[in-house]
Formats: C-alpha cells, structure tokens, sequence
C-alpha cells in the first residue's frame, strides 16, 4: 500500500495535465512521485499498474460513447503494458538506484511508443505529449515528436539531477532550428473554416443524414464574395451518402458546386459514401468552381469501434452493440496531400491527427499547410475535441506548419507553426472562421527522420541496461 498509493495519486496527477484541464506541472509531478515510490522496491507490476489506471481512467473515460467494452479493453490493456514495463525495469535496474531511474525512463517510454501501434493500430490518446503541449517540453518536438517529448519528460521527472538535465534539454531546443530548413514561401492563403453547429451525443445511425449537410450549406451561404478568399473547408463526413448512392452524381455535389462558383474558390469537403457491398470510404475531396472533383484523400487510420469493429463476430456474439458501426472503413490508399487551387494541403482526417506520422507523410509529399477536418459530434463533453485539440498542436510543432481544423459541432480552430490557437469556436456553435495563413517550405529535423530514431535509441538502451544487470547478478552470485 505504502507504493501503491503514491503511485496511484501520481498517475491521478498525470490525467489533470491532459486536457480539458492541461495542468502541464502536474504531469511532471506526478511521475516524480511515482518514480521515488518504486525506486528500489521489490514489486514492479503492481504499482505500475495503478499508477497507469490513475492516468488512463479519467483521460480515456470519454471512450465509453463508442462502446464501454471498448474502453474497459483499452485501459485495461495499456495498463497492462504500464504495468509490465514496471516489472522490466525493476529487473533491469537489479542493485543501481541510478540504474533503476533510468531503466524507468526507457520502460515506461517505450510502452507509450508500444501502445501509439497496438493494438487495432494504435491509441496515441491521452499521451505525456498532449498533456504537455502547453509547457516547454512541447518546443522539443519539431526534433523528437511526440516520443522525444515523452522520453524528455519522463527522463527529466525520474531524475534527481533535473538541473543539469533541464540545461541540456534547453540547449536541444536552442540549437534544433539550426537543423530545420522549414521557410515561409511568401504566399498565404486564406482559408474559410465552416462549423455548422448542432447537438452533441448524436450518431449516424440514428440521424437525418441531410440535416448536418443543410446546417452547413446555409452557413456557407452567409459568406460574402472575397477575391482574398482561397478556399472553403467543410469537416468530415458532413456529406453523409445514402446506400447506393454516390456523391458524384448527387444533389449535394450540385449545391456544393454552386457556392464554389459563387465564391470562386475550391470547397474542400468531407463526404463518406459506398466503397464496397460491406466497406465505405470516408474521404475529403476537393470541387472546383467549375464543380468538378478534382481530387480526393481518403483516410487510412479510421478509429476502432468508431469506424471500423474489431473482432465484429465475437462482439456480436457477445451482445456488444455492433450496430452501431454497420459497415467498417475502407482503409485508404495514395498521397496524405490535397491540391487545393494554387496550394498543397497535407490531409489528416480526424482520429489521423493523434498519429504524428500521418501529418509527416502529408509534409513529405509536399503539404505547405496541415487541414484536420474532423467530426467529434458522438460525444458529449469537450474531453475528445480538447485532446484533439492539442494533437493539433503537436501536429504544427512537428512540421513547422499551419494547421486548420474544423468540425460540425466544435472545436474548429487555425493553430500556427509554433503551436499557438487562433479563432477557437465554441461547442455547437455555428460559426465561419477565417484566417489568412503563410504557406511554408522544408522540413524539420522530426520531419525528415520521424520517430526512427528515438525508438531505436530507447531499444539500445534498454539492450544496454538489460547487459549490465545481467553482469551486476552474475558477480552477486559468483
């Protein structure tokens, strides 16, 4: 009890850093008192563990709208690896104090990269990194994303020489742009997001598909013509085709085609309909003025349980209500890059901003800007749209770049390249923001290398504290 209870407080401590509250401190507090209550201790699993339920139950309790089994098995599972990096680096921090802290360091990072993948791809929600956005540990991640920050955090909060490792965490910071080749190209554009308002707690399912269309083509028809205007961005999936039907023939196309043309500018939209007889496609194409599709990103991460149904026909066998997702995503294919007029977006769709290497793979295509059209109105609470929110952030530090995000019932907001927010809407307003925005050019050095290199390092280290625990048992022994 006496370790379990400090750890438990201290993982409490790290779910008030994560938005909606975003205490920042409190993150780096908390795993200092977790890290001092098991330094040395016999039992790595069980403290872990607890310290991981404190952190996870209250940041990931908005998952319970999906489906709470789904969120039951998520918590459940990430603890688990919390729990077992515990006992690893117990085992490997074997007669060291010194050893122990940083084999705390090394484990517990490298189940927060474990869990950015696994399992149904991955649920880099609730991270050190967006509970960090706000703080300074989030200028370190055009260098390392979102696996320096938590490596930064975590090597910084266990150590008891933070002094000296905050000196060498600024001078990373100071000296990382001198690395980056990332340049305003002298162009800006100015983009029109549209929030169309509305309840929160709806679903597909049980909603007039039109209805969120409507709330949004009335809004657009509020916007004067503007030869400064670039384009008109739309959030995901507000054009919702029935069964069958195909949005390049449809009537909303046709309406959709007429603002474009009475604004003169691209209309970017989010439009889900038929991939397949079991499959759809939930994509955000480009209409022109001239009201023609003139191109289309489709999206590649959809959410589980959200989007798609892991293990459906165990679910169903179960009672889990699989109805809820009747058909699975189709997992897109091709460039994370729209041509937007005369400019390049890099395209994350929703649940894709949590993921820092979708935004990269839309840098490195050529995005000079980030859209993150989304659409978080199934929930209730800010919980989802203030963690999306803050990945948006984190997307902008990665990549030195731009990012708009917009959705149907809110958050829709411009974050700059230094991870500032601009123009936040409130929750289920209706509201047109408007930002003129720099288009920029080059790479960062997280940009160019990704999360490689700071995953292979942790590896190494873990090989090399695994090696010198071995050695320290055999000459106990011998």
């Amino acid at each position: 009890m006496k370790r379990v209870l400090p750890a438990a407080i201290g993982g409490l401590l790290v779910a008030i850093s994560m938005p909606p509250w975003g205490w920042w401190p409190l993150g780096i507090i908390g795993i200092m008192l977790y890290a001092s209550s098991v330094v040395n201790d016999e039992s790595g699993f069980g403290a872990a563990f607890v310290f991981a339920l404190g952190w996870f139950v209250p940041t990931m309790w908005w998952l319970n709208y999906i489906t709470i089994a789904g969120m039951i098995t998520m918590v459940a599972i990430f603890a688990v690896m919390h729990g077992v990096a515990g006992v690893i680096a117990r085992a490997i921090g074997y007669g060291s104090t010194r050893r122990h802290r940083s084999a705390l360091v090394v484990c517990h990072t490298l189940a927060e990269v474990l869990r950015m993948s696994f399992p149904f791809g991955g649920a880099p929600i609730a991270t050190i990194a967006i509970g960090q956005v706000g703080g300074p540990f989030s200028r370190l991640a055009s260098v390392g994303g979102a696996v320096g920050i938590t490596w930064a955090v975590w090597w910084f909060a266990a150590s008891k020489h933070r002094i000296k490792r905050a000196a060498v965490l600024i001078a990373i910071t100071l000296i990382s742009p001198l690395f980056g080749s990332v340049h305003d190209t002298g162009v800006a554009v100015r983009i029109a997001l549209v929030q169309g308002g509305g309840p929160q707690g709806t679903h597909a399912i049980n909603t007039v598909p039109l209805i969120a269309f409507d709330r949004h083509l009335a809004l657009t028809t509020t916007i004067a013509p503007d030869s400064s205007l670039s384009m008109v961005v739309w959030p995901e999936n507000v054009v919702n085709m029935p069964h069958g039907q195909s949005f390049a023939q449809s009537e909303q196309l046709r309406l959709i085609a007429e603002q474009a043309a009475r604004l003169n500018v691209p209309f970017v939209v989010g439009i889900t309909e038929d991939a397949t007889d079991n499959e759809f496609a939930n994509d955000q194409v480009v209409v022109s003025p001239n009201g023609d599709i003139v191109d289309r990103y489709e999206k590649v991460r959809p959410v589980p349980f959200g989007e798609v149904m892991p293990m459906r026909s165990l679910l169903t066998k179960l009672g889990a209500p699989t109805n809820m997702v009747p058909q699975d995503a189709r997992i897109g294919h091709g460039p994370a890059v729209l041509h937007v007029g005369d400019a390049n977006a890099a395209v994350v769709i929703s649940w894709e901003v949590f993921f820092g290497g979708r935004a990269n793979a839309g840098v490195k295509d050529g995005g000079q800007f980030i859209l993150n059209p989304s659409n978080a109105s199934s929930y209730t609470g800010t919980s989802v749209q203030t963690q999306q929110v803050a990945s948006a952030r984190l997307r902008a530090l990665e990549q030195s770049r731009w990012l708009g995000q917009v959705s149907p019932t809110g958050f829709s907001s411009f974050v700059s390249p230094s991870g500032h927010v601009y123009s936040r809407s409130k929750v289920g307003e209706a509201k047109v923001i408007t930002h003129t925005i720099p288009i920029r050019s080059g790479r960062t050095p997280y940009s160019r290398s990704g999360n490689t290199p700071c995953i292979e390092l942790l590896v190494l280290l873990l090989a090399w504290f695994s090696w010198r625990a071995s050695r320290a048992i055999r000459h106990a022994r011998s």
